[in-house]
């Protein structure tokens, strides 16, 4: 599948089929994702693949929006996308290379998250990505080391149905040129 395409026919998916993935397609998925760009190749990405009573326990921390809880028991898969703190966009003497501070540990797990949600729709799979669920809890349920956090919930799966896209702004809206 060609990149555009991929781009422009990937959707979030928020129903799944009940079929197991194979840990051989998830390990291929994560594979293709770690070509995501990272500050300074910092690769701080990290890939938790949740299934079974943990998968059913990690439903619970998403009161926040009940619909997500939801979700997360219709996927055969949850992929919580974790970072390791303070590496994306620090020295390496800890100190921080922009005003930004960790806002680029934020920015590198956005594109690791898109990266994996492309490849796996490349691969025949489905997601959406979650940020709405209680972070400390899940952290704690994934017995995190205390140099990583949650960045997203990725449910995964075959999906049911592929909706249409929806209504995307103008081009104009979107972009200006300055010169």
């Amino acid at each position: 599948m060609d990149a555009v395409k991929c781009i422009t026919e990937r959707r979030s998916i928020r129903s799944f089929k009940p079929d197991a993935v194979s840990e051989e397609l998830l390990r291929s998925v994560v594979e293709t994702a770690s070509y995501a760009p990272s500050w300074k190749h910092s690769q701080t990405a990290r890939y938790i693949a949740v299934t079974g009573e943990k998968k059913a326990e990690l439903a619970k921390y998403t009161t926040i929006w009940a619909g997500n809880g939801a979700i997360i028991e219709s996927a055969p898969v949850v992929m919580a996308l974790c970072s390791i703190k303070s590496r994306s966009g620090y020295e390496r003497d800890g100190s921080p290379s922009t005003v930004r501070g960790d806002y680029w540990q934020h920015f590198d797990a956005g594109i690791a998250a898109e990266a994996y949600c492309l490849a796996a729709y490349e691969k025949g799979l489905g997601t959406v990505i979650l940020g709405l669920f209680d972070y400390d809890d899940v952290a704690k349920l994934l017995a995190l080391p205390e140099n990583m956090e949650v960045a997203a919930l990725i449910p995964t799966g075959f999906y049911e149905e592929h909706p249409a896209a929806p209504k995307r702004k103008d081009v104009n809206d979107l972009l200006t040129i300055i010169s």
